[in-house]
């Protein structure tokens, strides 16, 4: 007799039944059925950079950090300084390391009137919370998982317009007062809705957290707004164009963030903030940090994907970790990671033939227009 195991069954966000309803086509994205498209990833990719369109991202995972050390504890549990966060509502990205200076994750920690609120990877985070919990241990820190909250990113040049019309009226000069990377509750914590100027894009936009039982109206209402349902096939084309990494593929538990394009996330100063990771990153940038991350460009025939080896003449080998056709520019560009010596030229393995590409500094695109050199 044979045991046989099956695989669990991807969860759902409070919003599947729209999404089906809407005819997308779900895929099993890190445990979770998700919209791939709703019929054309191209079209949906041009909408969020002309107009206004809209993401389920309530795979994503919030946790709330209070407690009379909650401060000090994230200052040792990220790379960056959660003392930068001026002002009630700021966020900023990060990347949470292990001893040896690599990525667990990368995540937004937004300062509330209550604390703290952070947003994690889906994919990582049971993973994330069982190792916060770890490190909270004999601390004055409160974790609290809002899985009853769902999330929609509106992005698009014109998001926050269309949002509006179906928000509150008094919350609308707040959120078009919103800075970039800025966050607030609107009604009570416990109200659950939560409103930032943040995306994944490259285009102006908010994330909306909010009960996960009034999702599905809203997402009607958004609909009824001109705001168009997006899948996570153009999410991925349009953070590839804005230069994001994503994580998995671009920087993971082996990957230090001085070779994922993320040294700008680390907060070295103060020098006696003694972050988890922080000896391990000295020690690689003592020792001359090996590779770096690059934009790639491929103007002729061809895709650049993910896994493809980058040849630099006479100072090695690298890999893209991300790549694509771009909508805007329609041509490929992509995310690699290759030695630290290389220039501004490199080729690409392409089917047994090295193709060359040009290295530019990312992002590719922001606000719909191409930004690189």
């Amino acid at each position: 007799m044979t045991a046989t195991t099956e695989a669990a069954a991807p969860k759902t966000t409070p919003l599947y039944d729209s999404h089906v309803a809407a005819g997308a086509k779900i895929v099993d994205f890190a445990g979770w059925a998700m919209p791939i498209h709703y019929g054309s990833q191209l079209k949906e990719h041009e909408i969020v950079r002309s107009d206004a369109g809209m993401f389920d991202v309530s795979h994503m995972c919030v946790i709330d950090i209070t407690g009379a050390e909650a401060k000090d504890w994230l200052r040792t549990l990220i790379a960056n300084d959660v003392e930068k966060l001026g002002f009630e509502g700021k966020a900023l990205y990060s990347g949470m390391l292990t001893p040896e200076g690599t990525v667990i994750d990368d995540l937004i920690v937004y300062l509330t009137h209550y604390g703290y609120r952070m947003v994690v990877n889906a994919g990582t985070a049971d993973k994330d919370i069982a190792w916060m919990l770890k490190q909270a241990e004999g601390r004055a820190v409160e974790l609290t998982v809002r899985r009853e909250l769902a999330m929609i990113a509106v992005q698009g040049p014109n998001a926050i317009e269309k949002a509006c019309k179906v928000l509150h009226e008094e919350w609308e000069s707040t959120i078009k007062g919103l800075k970039v990377f800025q966050g607030f509750p609107f009604g009570s914590v416990e109200e659950g809705w939560f409103i930032a100027r943040t995306g994944y894009t490259g285009e102006d936009g908010l994330e909306i957290m909010l009960p996960a039982e009034e999702a599905p109206l809203f997402w009607k209402a958004l609909i009824g707004a001109g705001v168009a349902p997006i899948g996570l096939g153009a999410r991925d084309t349009l953070r590839l164009e804005a230069g994001m990494n994503l994580y998995g593929h671009d920087m993971d538990e082996t990957i230090s963030p001085l070779q994922a394009g993320m040294g700008w996330t680390i907060a070295w100063e103060p020098t006696d903030r003694n972050f988890i990771g922080r000896a391990a990153l000295e020690a690689e940038k003592a020792a001359g940090v090996k590779c770096k991350q690059v934009g790639l460009v491929l103007e002729g025939r061809g895709v650049l994907r993910e896994g493809l080896k980058v040849v630099v003449e006479g100072v090695g080998e690298g890999i893209i970790t991300s790549g694509t056709f771009s909508p805007t520019l329609k041509h490929s560009v992509a995310i690699a990671r290759v030695p630290a010596g290389t220039g501004v030229t490199a080729q690409v393995d392409l089917r047994g033939t090295l193709t060359d590409v040009r290295i530019v500094k990312m992002p590719f695109v922001r606000n719909g227009k191409k930004v690189f050199s």
